[in-house]
């Protein structure tokens, strides 16, 4: 039996699965870390915590296997994207905390450089628009006031790397500084094309190749070897890397133009393979690369994104004290019909696609004497899927290709209230798979390719299984009367912080 070992480094927790060559799960392991709020609008993580808990994870995976790294064909990372920190290039050693995805601060750079350079522009070379959420704005910011990190820039020492970059050169022990096409495809500094740092971009943003990794592929390259002194004791080859969402794409078997996925994560991200053309969306979507096999012309997606998923849960336990655990809200949830007229609009941190508007704010609407803790639990809930929704019913009009159907993974899905509801309100059926880890499994497939425990992608279509499916039962008209409200509450949410767009 051959073995493959995946690192799923996310944006609240790290996780190390152990998948056998038929695909499933022999042992996992996972553990979370501290979210940092230095400033509202600010998020930050340790990434010396993030490295101690993927050393802890790869060994504590291996006990409950029974294995020792060396029974490891390869490693595949798999990463919360867009979420960047400078590290030392001789060392690994972070100079700052990461910067995390979801975090603003690079927001007034945005505006100024959107006056530089249009939008029609950038997202011809890039596939991306304007947004603090892209990885350039952060690295821009920590160029311009930590003095550490100016200093260790100008003399090429620091890397400006996401959470791909630091792991595979934390393993390596330095010997490798590369991200996959699909994690640079996210940093607002690469030619969507061809795969490499567009230098007219680094001209603009001031940011210098010699800061940045080398772009590589996502399938067919071995990157390095991890180090034997550390937490795998033994020397197993890197050879799988893609960015988190498009790692579900790839363990969901979407490897065909017009098929869909929806990861429900901390966030939610719904990606539909375009195939090897790179198109462009008029309403809001972005263009990212889905991966790249060696050898072979990059696949291209359309990306909608939802910043506040899961974390919309984790907010309502942690911060409302209303829930003990998500399953207790879930359970809240279905002894209601309906959401009792309440809607939720997580705005935390502006709305992403398709709507784009940073300055946006969180929303509770709707509120009666009748709404209880049930109703408001159940619009937590519903609110993930009304996002989802928006992004999906412009996800077909880029694509040109009817959706018919939509496979799902992530935490989430066990939501058989939110799994239904979604269902309804996009008209789909909806389908999970058995194996809902399908970020991790995608690294492992892209790492067991490189190294022939698989053959092909024909191959990975036969180890995809549907688990279970929620049909669409309800009415057009219930449908586009709660589809009415939301929007209705999503425009209460514009306008909130300061900006150059109009509510």
């Amino acid at each position: 039996m051959k073995y493959v070992g995946s690192i799923d480094q996310g944006t609240t927790s790290t996780r190390f699965i152990i998948f056998d060559e038929e695909g499933s799960i022999v042992s996992s392991s996972q553990t979370e870390h501290r979210q940092i709020y230095p400033r509202p609008g600010w998020v930050e993580h340790d990434a010396e915590e993030i490295w101690r808990n993927t050393a802890s994870v790869i060994t504590d995976a291996l006990a409950k296997a029974g294995l020792e790294g060396s029974d490891l064909a390869a490693i595949g990372i798999t990463n919360q994207r867009e979420t960047v920190l400078p590290f030392s290039r001789t060392t690994g050693r972070p100079l700052y905390n990461a910067i995390v995805w979801q975090d603003l601060r690079g927001e007034d750079y945005i505006h100024s450089l959107s006056r530089e350079l249009p939008e029609d522009e950038l997202r011809s070379r890039t596939g991306l628009l304007y947004s603090p959420y892209f990885s350039a704005s952060k690295i821009r910011w920590l160029l311009d006031n930590v003095p550490r990190v100016r200093e260790a820039a100008a003399s090429g020492e620091a890397v400006f790397g996401t959470i791909d970059c630091y792991i595979t050169a934390r393993l390596t022990g330095c010997s490798a500084i590369v991200t996959d096409v699909t994690n640079a495809s996210r940093y607002m500094l690469m030619d969507i094309r061809t795969g490499e740092w567009d230098d007219a971009l680094l001209s603009a943003t001031g940011i210098e190749r010699k800061n940045l990794p080398e772009i590589v592929s996502s399938v067919g390259c071995v990157y390095g070897y991890t180090d034997p002194e550390g937490p795998l004791g033994a020397a197993v080859p890197v050879a799988g890397m893609l960015g988190d969402q498009q790692a579900a794409l790839f363990g969901q078997a979407c490897f065909s133009e017009g098929e869909s996925k929806c990861t429900y994560g901390t966030g939610c991200f719904l990606l539909t393979n375009i195939g090897k053309d790179v198109r462009f969306s008029r309403h809001g979507l972005i263009t990212t690369a889905a991966y790249r096999i060696e050898g072979f012309p990059m696949s291209y997606a359309f990306e909608g994104s939802v910043a506040v998923a899961g974390s919309l849960v984790q907010w309502t336990r942690d911060q409302l004290g209303m829930v003990s655990s998500p399953r207790e809200l879930d359970a809240l949830a279905a002894t209601v019909p309906d959401n009792g007229g309440v809607y939720i609009v997580p705005a935390f941190s502006g709305l992403f696609a398709p709507y784009w508007r940073s300055e946006a704010r969180g929303v509770i609407a709707g509120l009666t004497g009748y709404a209880t803790r049930a109703h408001i639990c159940r619009a937590v809930l519903e609110a993930t899927a009304f996002q989802a929704n928006d992004i999906f019913s412009v996800m077909e009009k880029d694509s040109g290709v009817s959706i018919r159907s939509l496979k799902v993974d992530g935490g989430m899905t066990n939501s058989i209230p939110l799994m239904a509801f979604q269902a309804d309100i996009m008209n789909v059926p909806v389908i999970r798979p058995q194996i809902v880890e399908t970020t991790s499994l995608g690294a492992a497939f892209a790492a067991g390719l490189t190294m022939g425990v698989w053959d092909s992608l024909d191959t990975l279509r036969r180890y995809w299984k549907e688990q279970m499916r929620w049909l669409p039962t309800m009415d057009d008209k219930e449908r586009e009367n709660k589809v009415g409200f939301w929007k209705k509450a999503v425009r209460c949410t514009l306008g909130w912080m300061p900006s150059d767009k109009e509510c």
